[in-house]
């Protein structure tokens, strides 16, 4: 991925859940990032599971995922 300004565009709760929306993403061309802070998986329900987008590439991949939700 490029050299550019991230943002989170959903929080999960769960890895598997934020690799299904990076795989839409992938998908339809959109890159994306998952950002995970577990202590290396050791501690799960320390937060969520950030899935970063390119600020440009925000309401596209917003309104691709909540489509998909729709399914």
């Amino acid at each position: 991925m490029e050299s550019t300004q991230l943002i989170t565009l959903s929080t999960f709760r769960s890895p598997a859940d934020a690799q299904i929306a990076k795989g839409i993403l992938d998908a339809a061309g959109i890159e994306s990032v998952i950002r995970s802070d577990d202590a290396g998986g050791m501690y799960p329900a320390i937060g969520g599971v950030d899935l970063l987008v390119r600020g440009e590439d925000a309401h596209k991949a917003s309104a691709l995922l909540k489509s998909a939700a729709r399914r």
